[in-house]
């Protein structure tokens, strides 16, 4: 064998090692959550169904990928997205599923609220919305991810706590809900059972990762304390990072 073919399948060896991480579904979650921000392994285990052990195997597969990095604090060990390369990855393997297998957009309409939840909202349009001050945005993934990035002004609102918090919301306020990204169903799910209660609500049309790779502000910390009834045209002031990662107000 020559020296350039030799050279050649070194190379998508090295390539292979991201493939790696893609034949397991479980992985794909992972890599999901891990761009939401960062966990640690027992929440990310806990998270994914999966025992310690488990989970720990599956994320050696994703550190030797380098699509993770990880950080200890004690005895407990953190891990993280390698980046926002890792995320684009994520966000790419999403949209080209989406596009060539129909079993994927089957399984959204079918568990991913209806109807209701189909209805999308651009980033543009919501942009606009947002500065008009007449609609409430709310994240419904769990508050640790809130925590880690959100879009600014938006009320932090789980999936799990909205039946009982109904009432928080104006009924005269158009809603738009947003959680991980295409493939996630906590804010098709959350569009459903308000639409299904009389409030206008719609989806964004992906998730916090696709917001945070288009350039647009996020805001991080827990300084939206979820007044549903509050949000509307009042934007939260909170520490937000811009594209080129120097700090802003809103």
């Amino acid at each position: 064998m020559d020296t350039q073919a030799v050279s050649r399948a070194a190379l998508y060896e090295q390539v292979a090692r991201i493939g790696k991480v893609v034949v397991h579904p479980k992985r794909i979650e992972m890599l999901e959550l891990l761009c939401q921000g960062e966990r640690s392994v027992e929440d990310l285990a806990a998270a994914v169904g999966l025992k310690m052990t488990t989970a720990s195997a599956h994320l050696q597969v994703l550190r030797q990928a380098r699509l993770v990095e990880t950080r200890r604090e004690a005895s407990r060990v953190f891990y993280r997205a390698a980046g926002e390369e890792a995320c684009r990855f994520m966000t790419a393997l999403a949209d080209l599923a989406r596009a060539r297998l129909a079993e994927v957009g089957q399984i959204l309409r079918e568990i991913g609220a209806g109807e209701h939840g189909a209805e999308r909202v651009t980033r543009q349009e919501l942009l606009a919305r947002v500065a008009a001050g007449d609609v409430v945005v709310l994240d419904v993934r769990p508050p640790g991810e809130y925590d880690a990035g959100h879009i600014p002004g938006a009320v932090s609102l789980p999936l799990e706590h909205l039946e009982a918090r109904l009432g928080e919301l104006d009924p005269g306020v158009d809603v738009v809900a947003y959680c991980r990204g295409p493939l996630c169903l906590l804010a098709p799910q959350a569009a459903a059972v308000l639409s299904s209660r009389g409030l206008r609500a719609r989806c964004l049309e992906d998730g916090m990762p696709e917001w945070r790779q288009a350039g647009l502000p996020v805001a991080v910390g827990a300084a939206a304390a979820s007044q549903p009834r509050r949000a509307r045209g009042r934007p939260v002031r909170a520490h937000l990072t811009r594209r080129d990662g120097q700090p802003e107000l809103t």
